[in-house]
């Protein structure tokens, strides 16, 4: 079991055993479309098509299509609303604005000036820097639940749990169920059958029940920060300007930052032994760590016009840090107005040994049309097998049953993107779409995106300035917690781009 290692923050060192979930193998094994403006405005069809510095990203050989150098940024400007439906209540709102720097980096191009030459005559080489994934996001869901209360998240840790090994304070020394089961049992949210046995592994519920017509009220408040980056470095070279090879190394670095506080209420009869009123769960989870990966791909001019291309991107390999602060403040009632509060805040960060998280590999297939220096059309179609990602090592006990969940919940999905490009002289407009199908096999935990982008650019010369604006739309429907207490709020999710890309060449 996975223990912590130290943690000086309150003069208190803790041990524990904390388990991940399906969630956290999706959240870092999805990437969004980032990239340049013009990479964007195309959603991201690029891999047949290279000259762009994102266009790397889907294949390593489209570095080789450059002819000269080529250096830019990209700074863009994220607005994401979601809109929460719990039950039977009406909609919530919730948004997130962000700017932030999308990318950055530079293609050199080496030329064999021999005209006689007609083999390798061309080397690329590349470094670049993208925002892969921005988790910047905030979600509110309230409702009224007619059947369920948060006890049975404690209860489905508790159960099976010495209560003299749960009710330690402030939890040191303890697993994580062992803190659930203390939280739970301290905040009088659960009680044990036989409180006087230090042995005791049976708890109940001191929430009342519902009677007919009643609901617990419930409220459930997300706020997320973080991001996947990307550093790459590309070499590239073409043979007669017909067929491009490529091959990237990525360095990725992860920071993930999630605060969640769940609230309930219920106005239930008040009787003469105190049960609980109302409860305030908070979570506090931060994700830092850093992992590798690398990129093969090949693009072929089959005519001047038509080209395709061949990408496979590997399992990301992650080293990954856990930290974790808890707190639950409860209200207790009894008939005659007494009331008792339970505020439980240890004030101690569990720190967690560091694990790996490997994430699933991923093939891309490409075609595209150019019609001479007018324009073009290209189509990207990518498979990648969600339920492939693994945490290790896998022979550990706690792992093996997360990993058994992934296999069980993913599944392999598709993501089509679909690009055009029309230029007239200096102006370039472009639009793209991109589908991108649910990881999960009920299509609902995360459903499928649907996106939408436009964008146009204008060519200076030696400077080229590109805008580009890009929709998309996922529904989604996530536990607030992923055992014992496992209802969600159907997630409607917008989210609105605009990227602003400035390129020079050199």
């Amino acid at each position: 079991m996975k223990k912590i290692f130290f943690l000086l923050i309150t003069g208190l060192t803790v041990s524990v055993s904390h388990s991940q979930d399906v969630s956290d193998a999706v959240r870092y094994s999805q990437d969004n479309i980032t990239g340049t403006a013009r990479f964007r405005a195309m959603s991201g069809a690029f891999g047949a098509v290279g000259g762009d510095l994102s266009a790397t990203t889907v294949n390593p050989a489209g570095s080789a299509i450059f002819n000269n150098n080529q250096v830019g940024i990209t700074l863009s400007n994220q607005n994401i609303n979601n809109g929460s439906k719990y039950f039977n209540d009406g909609e919530t709102q919730d948004k997130d604005n962000s700017f932030i720097l999308n990318q950055a980096g530079g293609v050199f191009v080496f030329k064999d000036r021999n005209p006689n030459n007609k083999g390798w005559n061309k080397i690329a080489i590349g470094a670049s820097y993208e925002n892969t994934n921005n988790f910047n996001n905030n979600t509110f869901s309230a409702g009224r639940n007619p059947n369920n209360s948060i006890a049975n998240y404690f209860l489905s840790y508790a159960n099976g749990t010495a209560l003299g090994d749960a009710t330690k304070i402030p939890y040191a020394d303890q697993f994580y169920y062992e803190q659930q089961t203390g939280f739970g049992v301290n905040g009088k949210i659960i009680l044990p059958v036989n409180p006087n046995d230090q042995e005791n592994t049976q708890y109940t519920s001191n929430v009342p029940g519902l009677q007919p017509g009643q609901s617990y009220y419930q409220e459930n408040n997300i706020y997320e920060r973080g991001y996947n980056s990307k550093v790459s470095f590309n070499i590239a070279t073409s043979y007669n300007d017909r067929i491009y090879l490529g091959a990237n190394l990525n360095v990725h670095v992860t920071d993930y930052r999630r605060s969640s506080s769940f609230y309930e209420f219920n106005n239930a009869p008040l009787t003469g032994t105190p049960t609980i009123s109302d409860v305030t769960f908070n979570n506090d989870l931060y994700t830092y760590g850093n992992g590798f990966s690398f990129q093969l791909g090949a693009i072929a001019k089959v005519t001047e016009a038509f080209r395709l291309g061949l990408a496979y991107e590997s399992n990301t390999w992650y080293e990954l840090y856990d930290e974790l602060s808890q707190s639950v403040y409860t209200t207790t009632e009894a008939t005659g107005g007494v009331q008792n509060f339970y505020d439980l805040n240890p004030n101690i960060i569990n720190v967690y040994e560091p694990y790996t998280l490997q994430t699933p590999g991923k093939f891309t297939f490409s075609g595209a049309y150019v019609f001479g220096k007018s324009g073009l059309i290209s189509v990207d179609y990518s498979i990648k097998d969600y339920s492939n990602a693994k945490f290790k090592p896998t022979n550990d006990p706690e792992f093996r049953g997360i990993n058994t969940e992934v296999s069980d919940q993913l599944t392999t999905n598709g993501e089509l993107r679909v690009g055009a490009e029309f230029k007239i002289k200096q102006l370039s407009l472009r639009g793209g779409y991109r589908f991108e199908g649910s990881p999960y096999k009920n299509g609902t935990t995360v459903g499928d995106l649907n996106s939408f982008s436009a964008g146009l650019g204008y060519n200076f010369g030696s400077t080229k300035l590109d805008l580009a604006y890009a929709y998309a739309e996922r529904k989604s429907n996530q536990g607030f917690f992923s055992k014992g207490f496992t209802d969600g709020a159907n997630i409607t999710s917008t989210l609105n781009n605009v990227s602003l890309t400035l390129l020079f060449e050199l």
